[in-house]
């Protein structure tokens, strides 16, 4: 039983990590480039 729910919670860890990557990767661009125009000031 404990094995069942280990491997239950590492898939939803697994699928929430693809997920958040793909959902935040162009809020991180555009903190990214805000950032590098911050510097160039």
């Amino acid at each position: 039983m404990g094995t069942l729910i280990f491997l239950v919670l590492a898939v939803v860890v697994v699928a929430g990590v693809l997920w958040g990557r793909k959902y935040f990767r162009r809020e991180i661009d555009r903190a990214k480039r805000i950032n590098r125009a911050n510097r160039k000031d």
